[in-house]
């Protein structure tokens, strides 16, 4: 019998005698969750969630999710994305171009406009496409919500990983308001401010603006000119008008980012590794004497500009009314990303930094339309999704091919003038309810997506091209793919208080296309269609899972036990083969997942609460030749450490004036991992580790103020979130030692 199914089996046992551990999936009061919380029975170690499109217990969910309420994000730490890994089983979030979410090992590193996330990241149901978007404050949230394993038949678009769903604050129908600051190393300064108001019984408004900046963690060296600081630098805001009468209900959401703050947020390879250029061979991990202040250290030559200037805004509406026996949802939105960015392109060796510029606009517009309702035994829902998004992106390196202005290749670029992306998909999904306490579950979706750009690869003395010699091949691609996905499911109610739940589901995202153009489709086309485009990949899921609260809410727990057949993976890796740096997109043939994950919160007292998570994941290619003279099968996936343990511990101490204190620990221990650098055939390394989080609160009484203090990665520790060798060789790091001071007043 396969390890994976003795360990999930040995789990099980352990569980269902009661001896378990816990984990922190929050709870923030389901209260707090949706407008009518009556209408759910939820425990102090619960929370409402939206998984399923509609409301349900976080408990009685037959899915693997982690939701985290607003309150516990902020008792947590968790101002952004990035520190949502460190409360998620087998989830990463780190910065690359943009953001790279991992999902038990399922993930995509390009970035680059014509390129698709694996795990789809939204904000009140809106997938937002570009990567380059999502790294932004968490302000005003009620909940985030993270499904791990495939989302392809409610969700569909791009979650073969799973899926991110911020949920923001609702207008509410009574006036509230908020001011929070946090103060900490890196002159790091966060304002956030809140304001609710009711406009008349049945209309209110909300608004939200929050002010985001520290100073980059990466120091200049000697060679370093250009001001690295501040990294972040970043305001956004947020208006909300919430309109409800009897059956109606509409909501209308319209938001604003400005992006700013340098662009560095990497150093070179030699910082933390040697011998990883040499083909083929593990690069040694060899930190450069002086710690974790040593490896933060940028040794090129930058002399700037460096800076971005993106602004990110859109509008969304929500509206539902409930006919009876159906109730029909629309939800929509229409957003717009513009990017402008000064860049540099350093070497590996530290003896050249080449300055870059990335212009870029981007629009999307998506349309959702449903119908659900409960006929009989039968809860079901049905509809049609639409999605397209065009844009445009330039993207110039100076000086990398001729270090001289004027003469054919001082300009290397990538001038694409048009990028579409568009998908068309049906879906529908039902559940049976066979007895009180069984239920079966099936659905599909159907999904068409058309992809296309034209554009360039050049080598110009300018950015015109107009000198003579001046080269241009052409970027010229557009292609087709259709996938039908669907999902079973069967859950149980075992008790009163014990979820039993099974699922078979797949996922799909589709394929691409890299740079140029296919052989006989214009005069400069070389390109095989093999070489040009690459394949969907696709991914089928086994998952079994219990949840339980015993002896009331003292003990909560989720596990997981799944399987994986994962095909088609597209992997990305920085080639020269276009005369210099450029993204190229393969399939890479076959991979299993074997994975448990565990959850768990246990409350001894009113006031003490322990967190115990545990995940063990065995994520590897089965199937796969990045060469024909090397074969992969057998080595690991990126960011698929085998094993990670969370614990954590939480005491209350109440005072007589009705306020408290508490006092918070947390420690995530990382097995190993590695990331693949596939234009050199080596794998990186990262070392275990461990990183601890503390936290002492006070909450005055009724929690009208708090004040907190918080240090995060108390060992400082250099952790490896992205690696790459060849020419220009880099590595970007998780955040070092952070503290501060996190205020805040209700009225």
């Amino acid at each position: 019998m396969p390890k994976w199914i003795l360990l999930g089996c040995a789990s099980l046992q352990v569980l269902m005698a009661g001896n378990a551990f816990a984990q922190d999936t929050e709870s923030a009061g389901a209260a707090d969750a949706v407008e009518n919380p009556a209408a759910l029975d939820a425990g102090i170690n619960d929370i409402i969630v939206t998984a399923t499109r509609t409301q349900t217990l976080a408990s009685k969910t037959p899915a693997a999710i982690t939701a985290i309420g607003g309150d516990n994000l902020v008792a947590a730490g968790v101002t952004n994305p990035t520190n949502l890994g460190e409360q998620v089983p087998n989830l990463s979030i780190d910065r690359a171009n943009g953001l790279q979410i991992t999902i038990r090992g399922v993930t995509s590193s390009d970035g680059t406009e014509k390129g698709d996330p694996s795990a789809a990241f939204m904000v009140n149901g809106i997938y937002l496409a570009r990567p380059q978007t999502h790294d932004v404050s968490f302000f005003d949230i009620q909940r985030v919500e993270v499904l791990r394993g495939p989302q392809g038949t409610l969700f569909g678009r791009n979650t073969t990983a799973g899926l991110i769903n911020v949920i923001t604050n609702a207008p509410v129908h009574h006036f509230e308001g908020s001011l929070e600051g946090i103060y900490g190393n890196y002159n790091t300064g966060i304002v956030t401010g809140v304001i609710n108001v009711p406009v008349t019984a049945d209309i209110a408004v909300r608004a939200a603006v929050n002010y985001d900046r520290h100073d980059s963690y990466v120091k200049a060296g000697p060679a370093v000119t250009a001001d690295l600081s501040p990294f972040r630098d970043n305001l956004s805001g947020r208006l909300s008008a919430l309109y409800e009468s009897g059956p109606a209900r509409l909501l209308v959401v319209g938001d604003y980012s400005r992006i700013k703050g340098a662009t560095v947020g990497g150093v070179q390879t030699s910082n933390l590794y040697s011998n990883f250029n040499t083909t083929g061979v593990t690069p040694i991990y060899d930190p450069v004497p002086g710690g974790t202040d040593a490896a933060f250290v940028q040794r090129a030559p930058i002399t700037g500009p460096l800076g971005r200037d993106n602004t990110v805004w859109g509008a969304l509406a929500d509206f539902s009314y409930d006919l009876g026996p159906l109730t029909v949802n629309y939800l929509g939105a229409y957003r717009k990303f513009i990017r402008h960015e000064d860049l540099v392109t350093a070497a590996g060796s530290a003896q050249a930094a080449y300055p870059a510029r990335a212009d870029a606009e981007y629009r999307q517009q998506s349309h959702e339309l449903r119908l659900s309702g409960t006929f009989g035994s039968v809860d079901a829902q049905a509809g049609v999704y639409f999605f397209r998004e065009t844009g445009y992106q330039n993207y110039y390196l100076m000086g990398l091919l001729s270090p001289t202005p004027g003469t054919t290749g001082y300009i290397f670029g990538f001038p694409q003038n048009y990028v579409l992306s568009k998908s068309l998909a049906g879906f529908g999904q039902a559940t049976l309810h066979v007895t009180d306490k069984l239920r079966l579950t099936g659905g599909f979706r159907y999904s068409h997506d058309d992809k296309a750009r034209r554009g360039a690869t050049v080598q110009c003395g300018s950015v015109a091209c107009d000198q003579p010699g001046d080269r241009r091949s052409t970027n010229d691609a557009e292609r087709s793919f259709s996938k039908t996905t669907w999902r079973a499911g069967v859950d149980y109610d075992l008790t009163s208080t014990t979820l039993l739940y099974g699922i078979i589901s797949t996922g799909y995202k589709a394929g691409g296309f890299n740079d140029g153009c296919e052989v006989g489709t214009g005069p400069d086309c070389t390109l095989s269609a093999s070489a040009l485009y690459y394949d969907p990949e696709t991914i089928t899921s086994y998952e079994g899972g219990v949840k339980s609260r015993i002896a009331g809410d003292a003990l909560s727990i989720n596990m997981s036990v799944f399987h994986y057949d994962f095909s088609g993976i597209q992997l990305s890796q920085l080639s020269e083969i276009c005369g210099g740096p450029c993204q190229v997109t393969t399939n890479a043939g076959q991979a299993k997942v074997d994975g448990v994950e565990l959850e768990s919160i246990v409350r001894p007292a009113t006031n003490t609460r322990f967190n115990f998570a545990a995940s063990w994941l065995n994520a590897r290619y089965t199937e796969f030749m990045p060469t024909p003279t090397a074969d992969w099968a057998g080595r690991k996936l990126d960011r698929s450490p085998t094993w990670t343990v969370v614990a954590g511990v939480e005491q209350i101490f109440p005072l007589a004036n009705g306020g408290e204190f508490s006092a918070s620990v947390r420690t995530r221990l990382s097995d190993s991992y590695y990331l693949a650098a596939l234009g050199t055939l080596n794998q990186f390394r990262q070392p275990s580790y461990t990183k601890t989080d503390a936290f002492l609160t006070y909450n005055a009484p009724h929690k009208a103020w708090f004040i907190q203090g918080y240090i995060r990665n108390i060992e400082n520790n250099a952790i490896v979130s992205g690696a790459s060798s060849g020419t220009f060789a880099s590595v970007t790091l998780a955040d070092p030692r952070t503290y501060g001071v996190r205020t805040g007043i209700k009225f």
